[in-house]
């Protein structure tokens, strides 16, 4: 079992990210918008080969790199009709309810490109099997006027994992609602949550000591494929 199934209450019965997302970017002008909206891929896959809970951070499974895993992802990707994008490594911190603790995960986030709703789904129902996940989530890419975008993610600059866990305890509404995030290695903040809790992420990313003008917030659509 994956460990974000442990929070999957929150959402939906399902869990592990896989997203595709339009820009609609805080605080900034309609040229630099459309810019941002340009390199916005047609998805991202957040995912990881890990099966087990971790509580510990210190557990040296967090240390792994996913190289592998990260070239299997690529051809499965390339192999059903899409095309693979850059890939980025993250540490990902959660709640579980049912633990009462924050849980911890090293993953990979893939930009996807020439993909469609079809094509996505069965890409991620393909990863959800091979690597034994409970499920797999994606986002297509949609403008924010778009009556189907129902989630949102939020990218942030300047959070620590560390950071990220201590304000999650600290914040049992957050953790309860959205659940937890992930950090790149040089520390910018990726948060996804549904649309309708974005007052409450904007909140929280606040509360972790992110300019909010400086966030960006990318719309889309979700589904959860297991």
């Amino acid at each position: 079992m994956d460990m974000k199934s442990l929070i999957r209450h929150r959402r939906l019965p399902t869990v592990i990210a896989v997203t595709a997302l339009t820009l609609g970017v805080a605080g900034v002008g309609n040229a630099q918008a459309s810019a941002a909206l340009r390199v916005c891929p047609a998805a991202e896959i957040f995912a990881t080969d890990n099966t087990a809970i971790i509580t510990d951070p210190a557990d040296p499974r967090l240390n792994t790199r996913l190289t592998r895993f990260d070239h299997e992802v690529r051809t499965i990707i390339h192999a059903n009709g899409a095309r693979p994008g850059a890939s980025t490594l993250l540490d990902g911190v959660f709640w579980s309810g049912e633990l009462k603790k924050a849980t911890y995960e090293r993953s990979r986030e893939f930009d996807v490109n020439r993909v469609g709703r079809n094509g996505l789904h069965h890409i991620a129902g393909v990863i959800a099997k091979q690597y034994h996940q409970e499920s797999v989530l994606t986002f297509r890419c949609l403008p924010k006027s778009s009556p189907e975008a129902d989630a949102v993610e939020i990218q942030a600059p300047g959070v620590s994992s560390t950071r990220l866990h201590d304000a999650l305890l600290a914040d049992p509404q957050a953790r309860d609602r959205i659940g937890g995030g992930s950090t790149t290695l040089d520390g910018r903040l990726v948060l996804v949550a549904p649309l309708g809790d974005l007052p409450l992420a904007k909140k929280f990313v606040t509360a972790l000591g992110v300019n909010w003008k400086k966030a960006q917030v990318r719309y889309g659509d979700e589904e959860f494929v297991s």
